[in-house]
């Protein structure tokens, strides 16, 4: 989570109902800098026309936008009698957070694709278009299976193989094309939950954060997830060893262009958290950990 917030990455948590996904996000608006000045003005503009309630002050704090697996497409990308901005538009500059993500409406869940790739909706009803902000960050949930507990070999799961797939297979491609990190997280073993070792704060880990923005900063305008091409070759400043490296991973997992990517803009953002200039092979391999699994790549036997 600390890889993708430092990013601005999307990011898609996998594992069984009480492993701690949902807890994790709700972290997320403590871990995550103030807007600017820039930022905070259209976060007012957005809020005013939301009707969100009086302002006397601009609105400082990035938002966090939770919406539930019912929410409708005109609810999601705006519309209406009015033309209101929708949940993308709501989340400008912060984060959308979709939990049990298979469970949203697949023409919901597509209509991400542009404002995830654009940074913004365009919206035409009778008579009427407008194009409004959503350049948000995407963080979702979900479990393995509808329910919830393939992979875990307690015998639990009678999910069939083709069940599985099935639900790994609500999210398309192309969605899955613009989510930088995947990332399992297994069941919390009960001696672990009562005593383990007590958690980082969230302060420590949004100080690091702010770090890592501020050396993206310092480079240009634009967060670690949205560079792209030349801009983003020059950010990773890969020597020969390294660049190799990334051709082998590429190889390997037979990754696209896209996919090669959304390892250069991970591994950015790793060599960032660790204060590094240059992307050597430990940030490489690390973000080639996240990449996007299929169903059996995440890890789950199925039973058949």
């Amino acid at each position: 989570m600390e890889l993708a917030l430092a990013g601005g990455h999307c990011i898609v948590m996998i594992g069984p109902p009480g492993s701690g996904k949902t807890l994790l996000a709700r972290t997320v608006p403590g871990m995550l800098p103030p807007l600017d000045d820039d930022e905070a003005r259209v976060a007012t503009i957005i809020a005013s026309v939301s009707e969100a309630g009086p302002l006397v002050e601009l609105v400082r704090t990035r938002p966090f936008r939770a919406p539930h697996h019912t929410l409708s497409y005109a609810a999601m990308v705006g519309g209406g009698p009015h033309m209101s901005p929708g949940e993308v538009t709501l989340a400008n500059n912060g984060v959308l957070f979709l939990d049990e993500l298979p469970e949203f409406d697949r023409s919901t869940l597509e209509a991400l694709r542009q404002p995830l790739e654009e940074g913004c909706v365009a919206i035409s009803r009778v008579g009427r278009a407008a194009v409004f902000p959503a350049r948000f960050q995407l963080i979702a949930a979900m479990n393995p299976c509808p329910c919830g507990h393939a992979g875990e070999g307690d015998g639990r799961c009678r999910c069939s193989t083709a069940i599985v797939d099935r639900y790994a297979g609500k999210i398309s491609g192309p969605l899955r094309d613009r989510i930088d990190l995947w990332v399992h997280m297994p069941r919390v073993e009960p001696g672990e939950y009562v005593s383990g070792a007590v958690p980082e704060g969230s302060g420590e880990v949004r100080a690091r954060i702010v770090e890592a923005r501020r050396r993206q900063k310092s480079r240009g305008d634009r967060a670690n997830s949205r560079l792209t091409g030349r801009t983003l070759r020059a950010a990773c400043l890969l020597g020969p060893a390294e660049q190799a490296h990334a051709i082998r991973l590429a190889e390997l997992e037979g990754w696209s262009a896209r996919g090669i990517e959304r390892l250069l803009r991970v591994a950015r953002t790793a060599a960032d958290l660790a204060g590094a200039d240059r992307v050597d092979g430990s940030h490489l391999d690390e973000a080639a950990r996240f990449r996007s699994p299929s169903a059996q790549r995440m890890g789950y036997e199925a039973v058949g």
